[in-house]
């Protein structure tokens, strides 16, 4: 059984989505394959609508312990470096390297930080 999350990032669809077109709270390997090899008009219509500049989910992995989940992304998420779960310390993540700096964004995910590490203009 895959819950209706599961499936929603399987088929690669907003959660809302996948509630408002009556996919289960649970469903089977069965029907999840069915809805892959013959996907429903709107699934389709879904699909030809991409406009393929930001991802429906994406998978993060913490930088120092690997902790994994999938998310959708916000508008407001730049290009990280890396995620790490909030309760490490910075010390922990890889060095920053000469002539960058870094900045963190809180809230990423369920427990991330996004960690962006940028070239500092030249004078």
């Amino acid at each position: 059984m895959v819950t209706r999350r599961e499936a929603a990032q399987v088929l690669d669809i907003p959660l809302e989505m996948a509630h408002r077109h009556g996919i289960p709270s649970r469903l089977s390997e069965a029907e999840l394959g069915e809805l892959l090899d013959s996907p429903p008009a709107w699934l389709l219509q879904s699909r030809a609508n991409r406009t393929g500049k930001r991802p429906v989910w994406v998978h993060l992995t913490c930088a120092v312990c690997g902790f994994a989940e999938t998310a959708r992304p916000k508008k407001w998420w730049p290009e990280f470096s890396y995620v790490c779960c909030a309760d490490h310390a910075p010390y922990e993540l890889p060095p920053l390297e000469s002539g960058l700096v870094r900045s963190e964004y809180e809230g990423v995910g369920s427990r991330f930080v996004g960690i962006v590490d940028v070239s500092v203009p030249e004078a």
